[in-house]
């Protein structure tokens, strides 16, 4: 839950940095000069690819944490069985040994978005993010039924 608090709070920092920025691009362009004109719809192209960013990921979580919902309802969420160490963290070692065995359940079933799903927890605990994102992408891509780049 406390990640789910951050995130929105994060996104709403940014939407307000979006919005003050964005209105500072308008003021720009309303000065009616060349130059200021120019700058200002330099200016709201930020705001724009943030609002974009901040969506995609947005969505991304969503789709991830509907798909983390259906396979709990079905039981196949990955147990916990990691050692940690004394202040919590997550054990390297153990880490490998349980991403070897997603690895090996993902080259038997390459279609099977549960799999992809395990082993994106796999990688997020092996602390491989962009890893961990793009099994996470490929889970839902064939969850959704669409095709996937190899």
């Amino acid at each position: 839950m406390r990640a789910k608090i951050t995130y929105l709070v994060t996104a709403a920092v940014l939407v307000f940095y979006f919005v003050l920025v964005g209105s500072r691009g308008v003021m720009l362009i309303q000065s009616g000069t060349l130059l200021t004109v120019t700058f200002g719809v330099a200016v709201l192209i930020l705001p724009v690819i943030g609002l974009w960013f901040l969506w995609k990921n947005t969505q991304f979580v969503h789709r991830a944490n509907r798909l983390a919902a259906e396979l709990d309802a079905e039981g196949g969420l990955p147990v916990d069985e990691l050692k940690r160490t004394a202040s919590g963290r997550i054990d390297r070692d153990s880490a490998d040994e349980i991403f070897a065995l997603r690895k090996a359940e993902t080259e038997d079933r390459p279609d099977d978005w549960r799999c992809w799903f395990r082993l994106a927890v796999a990688y997020h605990d092996a602390r491989d993010t962009p890893r961990a994102r793009k099994a996470m992408q490929r889970a839902i891509a064939l969850h959704d039924g669409r095709t996937i780049e190899a």
